[in-house]
């Protein structure tokens, strides 16, 4: 369990979506405090802490990129999950190259934001689980085709079907069949899920 003194930072410029999220982590006894911006965050918030930040990655004036830049320039260590929505993969790609903990895409399951959410709070638990993942997540990149792995780079990369296909020189139906066979081989439930993966195996370089 995380720790009494934990806190969980919610950013969203949207009320209700703000107060979802808080009355979530309420109920599984876990300590909130939410801000309708970045930049209140970064006023408001002297010391981190144990905690967590999470942030939608649209927002008006400082988006959850901007946010991640930010905390890094000022080197505050505190995971940060960031909330996409659908159609922002690539986004979300630049987000974990930044260094987000996590990202998820709307709408996301419950249990799921819990368990990203007290993997943030529980540093050590958290390295111990992203190791295993990563091993495992390797393990399923070995048993891709040489194809399989460059409709995968295009995927990540936040190509459309039709861009892949043109890149590899195949058709559209091709690079759908070798989609589909990837997305089994990687036990990947979602496109988010499986750019997650790839990025977690270090498919991307940071910038």
């Amino acid at each position: 369990m995380p720790s009494e003194n934990a806190i969980v930072h919610v950013i969203d410029d949207d009320e209700a979506s703000r107060e979802s999220l808080a009355f979530l982590l309420q109920t599984a006894r876990i300590e909130v405090q939410t801000y309708a911006s970045a930049a209140i965050f970064l006023d408001l918030v002297p010391d981190v802490g144990s905690s967590c930040v999470i942030t939608d990655v649209r927002m008006p004036g400082m988006s959850g990129i901007d946010l991640l830049r930010r905390l890094k320039e000022l080197k505050v260590e505190v995971p940060v999950i960031v909330i996409t929505g659908h159609g922002d993969v690539p986004l979300a790609v630049e987000a974990m190259k930044i260094g987000a903990a996590d990202f998820l895409e709307k709408p996301f399951d419950d249990e799921v934001l819990l368990a990203s959410v007290r993997a943030a709070l529980l540093q050590g638990e958290g390295e111990k689980r992203r190791h295993t993942e990563r091993a495992e997540i390797d393990a399923r990149l070995a048993a891709l085709s040489n194809r399989e792995r460059d409709v995968l780079s295009g995927l990540v990369a936040g190509r459309a079907n039709k861009q892949i296909a043109y890149d590899l020189g195949i058709s559209p139906r091709t690079v759908e069949i070798y989609r589909a066979n990837l997305m089994n081989k990687m036990q990947a439930g979602s496109l988010s899920e499986l750019v997650r993966m790839a990025l977690i195996a270090g498919m991307l370089g940071s910038d």
